[in-house]
């Protein structure tokens, strides 16, 4: 891990390549890559790649706060039983009901559906019972979605967890080292006005862009993805 404030890149290919490096030194045993889509999928197949791991995604969707829908309450990630996890201090702020959380949760849990039928029509769900499950997105501000994230694969029987991020402030970092085994991130950011300024190209991915980068993945990796 390296600090820097001004540190830029290109792309999120570039960034998950540079994480890779990271996350390949830890030696993980049989690992699986999961993908926070959507800018999480260029960064996860970097470093997917490099550990000749199969690429999957966790899907997971914030909860906005009301009338402030980019600042996370928490988030929800699918599965057998959806996990649902607050942020307490920003529920509280924000004087956000259990209506609010209750609707936000079930509109969330909708659109996991549709992105789940979009991005994963006929390829099976890879098993994270005990493997290393090395999730990644392309930065971290609260740190919501990853954690849900990390829980619902930790309670799928995940033996390992590694976060991978290629930027985020250090409150964060700390924060998530008591959700995972092992914490990866290329920047770590003392100065955070949010994720994007840390890139050059960090346009909001498509649907379409998903599929295909998944679809390249596929292709890159043969049998092995």
């Amino acid at each position: 891990m390296f600090r820097s404030d001004l540190t830029r890149f290109a792309d999120r290919a570039e960034a998950g390549r540079l994480l890779a490096e990271r996350v390949k030194a830890l030696g993980p045993r049989d690992p699986v890559v999961y993908a926070l889509p959507r800018g999480g999928v260029p960064v996860a197949a970097e470093v997917a790649a490099a550990l000749g791991a199969p690429l999957d995604l966790v899907l997971v969707r914030k909860i906005g706060a009301p009338g402030q829908p980019e600042l996370a309450l928490g988030a929800v990630v699918d599965g057998d039983a959806p996990e649902v996890v607050l942020n307490a201090d920003i529920v509280a702020a924000t004087g956000a009901s259990e209506a609010f959380i209750a609707a936000a949760r079930l509109r969330e849990l909708a659109e996991i559906e549709r992105r789940r039928a979009r991005y994963l029509t006929g390829l099976a769900p890879v098993d994270p019972r005990g493997r290393t499950a090395v999730v990644v997105d392309d930065g971290l501000a609260t740190g919501a979605s990853a954690r849900a994230a990390l829980r619902a694969l930790r309670r799928r029987g995940a033996a390992r967890l590694v976060l991978a991020t290629p930027v985020a402030p250090p409150e964060t970092l700390k924060a998530m080292r008591g959700e995972a085994d092992d914490t990866v991130c290329a920047v770590e950011a003392e100065v955070f006005f949010g994720i994007g300024a840390f890139y050059r190209d960090f346009h909001q991915l498509t649907d379409e862009e998903v599929i295909a980068s998944i679809a390249a993945y596929r292709e890159r990796m043969g049998s092995n993805a």
